[in-house]
């Protein structure tokens, strides 16, 4: 964590920003650790956007990816039966926006339902992959933004009615070796046909 708590809503998901950023160098880099630069990429970013001399990266680039990368599940990988899921659950006030819509196969968007993705992974043992958290994050601060919550005390933030999952915002990342920049497609073997008698 950061010297000081984070106090305000907006402190805890730039922490959390600033640590995906840490994570994201680290990955790219095959870095087995944190280190030194890791440390003050984070630093640098959680400072800079406490202050407003720094900014989140835009969305476009979370929107190339998405029609890069394989069309596949966010969560499983799997290429079949996909349907399109909002990141932050539309039924607890997030956005009915494209930016907010992800890939989910049938299987996971109907474990998921409505529940918050990061509650949805942790009761499955995962850590989202570092692009859907990014895309997730920068969702949730747009959000905390545009309702002009940035500087809401958590104590209070607690009581309000949020589209994301206060508790499950990370602070702390597992190590590098742990993480993965997006999950990786996979496509499960098609039924065996039963031969007829």
């Amino acid at each position: 964590m950061p010297k000081t708590e984070p106090k305000t809503l907006g402190d805890l998901l730039y922490w959390s920003y600033a640590n995906l950023a840490m994570a994201h160098a680290a990955v790219t880099r095959g870095d087995e650790k944190y280190g030194t630069l890791h440390f003050m990429i984070r630093a640098r970013l959680y400072a800079g956007l406490r202050e407003g001399r720094m900014g989140l990266g835009s969305i476009v680039e979370d929107e190339r990816l998405k029609m890069i990368l394989p069309q596949s599940c966010s969560y499983c990988g799997e290429t079949r039966s996909l349907a399109v899921d909002h990141l932050l659950a539309k039924s607890r006030g997030g956005p009915d926006t494209g930016d907010n819509i992800v890939w989910a196969c049938r299987c996971c968007n109907s474990s998921k339902g409505a529940t918050d993705v990061l509650i949805w992974l942790v009761s499955r043992d995962q850590f989202p992959s570092l692009y859907l958290l990014r895309r997730y994050l920068k969702l949730a601060i747009e959000w905390t933004t545009e309702n002009s919550l940035l500087n809401l005390p958590l104590e209070e933030a607690n009581h309000h009615v949020l589209p994301f999952s206060l508790a499950s915002i990370p602070t702390k990342f597992p190590p590098p070796r742990e993480l993965r920049m997006w999950v990786e497609a996979v496509t499960a073997p098609a039924p065996q046909e039963i031969p007829s008698r």
